[in-house]
């Protein structure tokens, strides 16, 4: 019985350095994940902003500033905005976002795609017309 464990010694750390790679990859990748839907949330938050904007003004270049500045940890010149009106006061306003969001990391690049294009899109009635 005692030879038995004596030839098993050492087999924990020889599963534990196979297994680490691979734990590692599964962490990274949830991680990434994470900030994705982080990144999604901020541009939700920020099509809003600038739905409320484009609402009460009519100068596009005001909501482009609105949505940058809703949009912090977000490359402002990575963000493309769709203005949509139909008619005037009481109509409503579309604002449409999108964002390609780079992913992180070299070490999962075989594993993920290099970026992935969020959207987001919110109305308001438009309150000047």
């Amino acid at each position: 019985m005692r030879r038995r464990f004596a030839r098993e010694r050492g087999s924990a750390v020889v599963e534990l350095a196979l297994l680490l790679p691979i734990v590692f990859l599964v962490l990274l990748a949830a991680v990434q994940v994470g900030l994705l839907a982080r990144d999604q949330l901020v541009l939700t938050q920020a099509a809003r902003a600038g739905a409320r904007e484009a609402a009460v003004s009519l100068d596009e270049a005001t909501v482009r500033a609105t949505v940058v500045a809703a949009a912090p940890g977000l490359d402002g010149a990575s963000i493309t905005l769709e203005l949509a009106r139909e008619g005037g006061q009481g109509d409503p306003v579309r604002v449409t976002l999108a964002y390609v969001a780079p992913m992180a990391g070299p070490l999962a690049g075989w594993l993920l795609p290099a970026s992935v294009e969020l959207r987001a899109s919110a109305t308001m009635r438009q309150e000047v017309g």
